[in-house]
This record gives structure tokens, C-alpha cells and sequence, in this order.
């Protein structure tokens, strides 16, 4: 058994930890690089913080999804401003929008040459500048990954940007910013922790480190997503639900994903869509189709040994097979205020385009079984509604 195992450089976690970011910055730091939302002023509590410890920052607003258009001019704006560290202030794309700057601010060259499937792949040749990913959604798990998702508008994809230089300095985890997310974002963020857990447990590529970390996110994940989607704020669903997604991403980097990942990259390239709404509407069928493949090929293997004991993780039932996980999973979905495909921008025209794109991505790799064409179509025809 051959494995290697990577995370963030250290991991803060705790309601109110975002108050004392300047405490983590080593003493000399005086010029701080800040991406944020669209909406710097919902966090401005925290910005004014750093700089009443003296900190000269850039704030600079990442209003959607990062593009390589978009982060050429981010870039660019780092450079000009020379921080000596850069700090991501919101969600996931935030987050992934600065893990890219900090890597490219010293690495120059066409920001193609570095992607995945579109571009060269070309590794970077110097490390990124520090990096703090403070993440304000409880999802995406960026805050502990080594890459970063980037569209490429004139392919029609997203694709990602990825290093070990990539993985973040510090990543600071305060449930309290998630306090105040709409009941959408938080099922649609909650859904992808969900979901990453799921795959990486159900991956290939998964070993026994990844695993046990899957195991504590699939529960803390399925155990808190409704409350914390509640008009009431639970404070205990929300931290779990932050903690589900450190783990997710400790474990998508260390396993890989799959075929919900696999469709919502491209996918995501196509339509204008949250990336976890679409592994909200995809999640379900995808897990339907790798169980009912997995038990016509090997009934006794181990994917429909994980499928049972997800089931069990989920329901709390000792009794429970996989197909008590697929009707767990259906029920959750429902409760939820997710979309189908459909109402997302996405139609049957598509179908053939982002089966095509999906086989070639690189999440594909780690779905646990293999997929045909058709069940690939089968899927998005079935996620429609």
C-alpha cells in the first residue's frame, strides 16, 4: 500500500477565531493582500481589525467565480501592491481565487501553461507567497487544498491550477462567518461537503488516512446539513458542518473525487451555475449509478462494502445496506432547497457535450467504478429533474 498525505501548514478552528488573524501573521508583516466577495463590507468587522494592528491592506473584491481573465487582472493588482502575504476573506472561489494569486504573484508566465486539461500542466517553479484562506461558507473545502478552480471561458470549462505550493499557510475556520448565510448557500456549500466526503471515501485513489477523515466528515456533513439550512441558527450544526468541510478537503486532496465532481467541473464551464448546486443535483444519481454498477460487477467487493457502511454512518442503523444510503440521500435532497439540472440552465442539448468533457477530467479518475458513455448520459438525463 503506497500513499502520501498532505494538508494545510496549520489548521485554526473555533467561533470567534477570525478576530485574531494578525496573531497568526509572523511579527514583520506589514503589507497583507486581501480577496474578498463582492461584498467586502459583510466582513468588514475583520479587515478593521488587521488594520488596527498596524497591517497597510489591499482589499481587492472577487465578485464571481475566477477566470483567467479575471485573475490576470488579480494578479496583476497583487504585484503592483508587493504584499508579503495574501489572505482569501469569503467562499470558495475567494478562496481559490487567492491560492492562485499567491502562487502566481512570483511564478510569471501565461496562466494557461500552468492548468490542467486545457493548459500545459506546467508545475510552478517558485512557492507561493503565504497564503491565509479564511473561509466564509462551510463547504467548498478550499481552505485545505492544493488547487485551485479556474474558468476557461473560451473552452467552456473549468479546470484546476494545482501544487503542493498551493496548500495554505494557515487556514483559520470561525463557524461565526457562516453565522448569517442564506438557507440556499448553505445547502448548496453543505451538499458539496457532503458530496467530497462521499467521493473521496468511495475513490480509487482512497487510503486508510483519507478514509477515516471521510468517515468524521460524512457524519458531522449528514448529521448537521438541515439545521444548519434552518431559518433557526443552530450553533452546533454550523460548526460541524465547517468541521465537515475541513475534512472534505483534506481528503478530496489526499484521494481524489469522482463523477459528480467529474460532471460539475465542466458543467460549471458551460452554464452559470453554483458549483455546489450542481453536485446537489447530480450527487443522488451518480451514487445510484456507482452502486448499482458496483453490485452487478462485485457484489462482495469493496465498493459495496463502503456503500454499507456509509449507509450506516447516515442512517445510525447496524442493519443497514447500500441501498439504505441511496434512499437517505434521496430524502436529504428533497428536504434540502437544491435544483435539479434543469432549472440550473442546464437542458438535454448539453448532454453529449459534458459527457464528453467529464470523461476527460481529472475528478473522473477516482469515480470507484467505471462509467460508460451511456451511463454518463443516463445520469444527466436523470438529473434534469
Amino acid at each position: 500500500m503506497d500513499f502520501s498525505f498532505a494538508t494545510a501548514n496549520s489548521i485554526h478552528f473555533g467561533i470567534g477565531t477570525a478576530r485574531f488573524l494578525s496573531r497568526l501573521l509572523p511579527r514583520s508583516t506589514d503589507r497583507v493582500f486581501i480577496a474578498t466577495g463582492a461584498s467586502p463590507e459583510r466582513h468588514q468587522a475583520v479587515i478593521e481589525l488587521l488594520e488596527k494592528n498596524g497591517i497597510n491592506l489591499e482589499v481587492y473584491p472577487i465578485s464571481k467565480e475566477p477566470t483567467v481573465d479575471s485573475l490576470a487582472e488579480a494578479i496583476q493588482a497583487a504585484r503592483t501592491f508587493k504584499p508579503q502575504v495574501i489572505i482569501g476573506l469569503g467562499g470558495g472561489s475567494v478562496i481559490d481565487a487567492g491560492k492562485a494569486i499567491a502562487a502566481l504573484i512570483h511564478n510569471t508566465g501565461d496562466l494557461m501553461e500552468y492548468l490542467e486539461v486545457v493548459g500545459k500542466g506546467r508545475p510552478l517553479d517558485y512557492p507561493s507567497l503565504p497564503f491565509m484562506a479564511v473561509p466564509t461558507t462551510a463547504g467548498t473545502g478550499s481552505e485545505v487544498t492544493r488547487n485551485s478552480v479556474i474558468g476557461v471561458p473560451n473552452a467552456g470549462v473549468k479546470v484546476s491550477l494545482r501544487s503542493p505550493f498551493m496548500l495554505p499557510h494557515w487556514a483559520v475556520v470561525d463557524p461565526e462567518l457562516t453565522f448569517d448565510l442564506p438557507a440556499e448557500i448553505a445547502a448548496y456549500t453543505g451538499i458539496d461537503a457532503l458530496t467530497q466526503n462521499l467521493e473521496a471515501f468511495l475513490s480509487k485513489k482512497a487510503n486508510p488516512l483519507s478514509d477515516a477523515i471521510a468517515r468524521e466528515g460524512i457524519k458531522r456533513a449528514a448529521h448537521s446539513l438541515k439545521a444548519a439550512c434552518s431559518e433557526t441558527l443552530d450553533r452546533n450544526a454550523k460548526s460541524d458542518l465547517c468541521v465537515a468541510s475541513i475534512c472534505s478537503g483534506i481528503a478530496l486532496a489526499n484521494a481524489n473525487l469522482g463523477a459528480v465532481h467529474g460532471f460539475a467541473g465542466p458543467i460549471g464551464g458551460m452554464i452559470d451555475a453554483p458549483h455546489g448546486a450542481l453536485c446537489g443535483s447530480l450527487l443522488l444519481h451518480v451514487c445510484r449509478a456507482n452502486f448499482d454498477t458496483a453490485t452487478q460487477r462485485d457484489p462482495d467487493g469493496v465498493v459495496v462494502r463502503k456503500f454499507d457502511e456509509i449507509a450506516l454512518i447516515l442512517t445510525d442503523n447496524p442493519a443497514a445496506k447500500g441501498t439504505y444510503a441511496i434512499a437517505w440521500l434521496d430524502a436529504l435532497i428533497k428536504d434540502l432547497p437544491l435544483k435539479p439540472l434543469s432549472e440550473l440552465g442546464f437542458d438535454s442539448d448539453l448532454i453529449a457535450e459534458a459527457t464528453d468533457k467529464a470523461s476527460r477530467s481529472s475528478s473522473m479518475k477516482g469515480n470507484p467504478v467505471e462509467l460508460s458513455q451511456a451511463d454518463l448520459r443516463e445520469i444527466l438525463q436523470d438529473a434534469l429533474s
